[in-house]
């Protein structure tokens, strides 16, 4: 019996990696400071990140999809319910050296993703193992009236839809 629902998030290494940017920051404040800078500016400065520094890994913990029998939960900053009957493809796609599930629905809408992903630092090695549950909870909860939707029409004159999936990757 398949499980209730389903859920991935960002794995531990990756939500602490979200702190790296306000260390490099604190370190560069502070050496500043060492050469000779005002203390004032950058004891507030560091005070600042100090507090805003546990806030990153602590909200990154909340990240990610939720798969239940009717819908995909996305949890970023806003919680999105996309219901499977709506989702159109599952695909990986790459940005900036990193791999994520995009989910595109009927109207044309992509949605990305925050978990799983995987990247140079932040590796996932169930990534794919994960990409394939997300497809498989898809197409066996779509239901048996979905049928795929036309290809969203070109904006501004661009070139004309091509006649097999209008979702698949570009040749």
């Amino acid at each position: 019996m398949p499980p209730e629902s389903v859920r991935y998030r960002l794995t531990r290494r990756q939500r602490l990696l979200t702190a790296v940017p306000a260390i490099v920051v604190m370190a560069f404040q502070v050496l500043f400071w060492l050469d000779g800078g005002p203390f004032g500016p950058v004891l507030v400065s560091l005070l600042m990140w100090a507090v805003l520094l546990p806030v990153a890994p602590i909200t990154a913990r909340y990240f990610g999809v939720t798969l239940t029998p009717s819908a995909a939960v996305v949890h970023n900053l806003r919680r999105r319910t996309i219901p499977w009957s709506n989702v159109q493809a599952v695909q990986i796609e790459h940005l900036l050296g990193s791999r994520t599930v995009v989910i595109y629905e009927a109207g044309g809408r992509r949605t990305r993703l925050r978990a799983p992903i995987t990247g140079f630092l932040s590796w996932d090695r169930s990534f794919e193992e994960k990409f394939h549950t997300i497809g498989r909870w898809w197409l066996y909860h779509r239901g048996p009236d979905w049928a795929p939707a036309p290809p969203p029409r070109p904006q501004w004159g661009g070139p004309p839809a091509s006649d097999g999936n209008p979702y698949a990757p570009p040749a």
